[in-house]
């Protein structure tokens, strides 16, 4: 089963975070300088305070993408995959940071403690709640990472824009200076990209997507609710089909066997893009995949599944769907 966050050997920790958590319904972020006290609300609603603003961050890789494109760098990350597989990483420069773990669930704790990490900042899951890193599944010795030091993040919620400005707050308030050039320019590609987005959509009314993620043995359908891009992309005009039988174990996906592949029938199919074009190929090799009449015309574009974390890795992806999306026929899945 493709995990959501698509988804070691530690000995016995030496260091444990001295930290206050507390309850608070807000959402901002605020530093005092690193001095002073710090205080960051993130996306479960849980206050993190220390008694300076955190220097030696671990993060999950994705949060690392986001913490990196507002000029944050940590000293140690994890990740889901082998990094020159992730797109969220493959082209960003981490020399200098430790690797603590490219699999899902197993993360090496005793080096990550020999870093003394302040806080430890990873995706907060509402499914789950969880962050990424400590969610069921992952191995016992991993999860103890969370005892070293805070853990805090953005939430996979109702956004995935939300999300990335959940980091941008964060990484203000460890000092990042965000009226860069960089960071503008990322902005404005993003929003030129959202406006394309909106046009190519509203050009087309009546186009339905499925958003999907093939395996050997089976395809999986995406749950729009549970899936932050999936949902920017309802609000910005495009029809995402909701699967109507979502595994009740693992609500992120509706679970088809190959034989019932074309239960149903977009006119655009999205293909979760955390193994693309992989996992096409695989889909292509399956008798039925063409029963679907939109992948037998070819009428298929990656979808950023979970990963997207910078305003320029959302832009580009954007731009490629709604090239998709203008060149797709409403009438396939009729």
């Amino acid at each position: 089963m493709p995990s959501a966050r698509r988804s070691a050997a530690a000995a016995a920790l030496s260091i444990l975070a001295a930290a206050a958590f507390a309850a608070c319904g807000s959402d901002s972020a605020a530093s005092e300088g690193s001095g002073g006290p710090w205080t960051y609300t993130d996306g479960s609603g849980k206050t993190v305070e220390l008694a300076s603003r955190p220097a030696r961050i671990i993060a999950h890789g994705h949060a690392a993408a986001a913490l990196l494109s507002f000029g944050i760098r940590p000293i140690g990350i994890y990740t889901d995959t082998p990094i020159e597989d992730d797109p969220g990483l493959k082209d960003l420069d981490l020399d200098g940071i430790e690797i603590l773990g490219e699999a899902w669930g197993e993360i090496d704790v005793e080096k990550a403690a020999e870093l003394a990490p302040d806080l430890i900042v990873a995706d907060w899951w509402p499914v789950d709640r969880a962050y990424s890193g400590v969610e069921d599944g992952v191995k016992e010795e991993s999860k103890k990472i969370a005892e070293l030091a805070p853990m805090a993040g953005a939430s996979q919620g109702d956004s995935a824009v939300s999300l990335i400005e959940g980091y941008e707050e964060l990484a203000e308030s460890l000092g990042a200076e965000l009226d860069n050039e960089g960071v503008r320019a990322s902005k404005e590609r993003f929003d030129d990209a959202v406006a394309a987005f909106e046009e190519a959509t509203a050009a087309k009314p009546g186009l339905d997507a499925l958003a999907v993620s093939p395996t050997t043995d089976l395809l999986y359908v995406a749950v729009p609710e549970h899936a932050p891009e999936l949902l920017d992309l309802r609000s910005w005009g495009l029809d995402v089909i909701v699967p109507d039988n979502p595994d009740k174990a693992f609500p992120y996906w509706e679970n088809l066997s190959w034989e019932n592949a074309d239960k149903y029938q977009p006119d655009l199919l999205l293909i979760d893009d955390r193994s693309y074009p992989a996992n096409l190929k695989q889909a292509e090799r399956q008798p039925t995949w063409d029963t679907i009449e939109a992948a037998a015309a070819g009428a298929v574009v990656p979808w950023p599944g979970y990963w997207v974390h910078t305003y320029e890795d959302y832009a580009e992806q954007l731009e490629a769907m709604a090239a998709a999306i203008e060149k797709a026929d409403p009438d396939i899945g009729a």
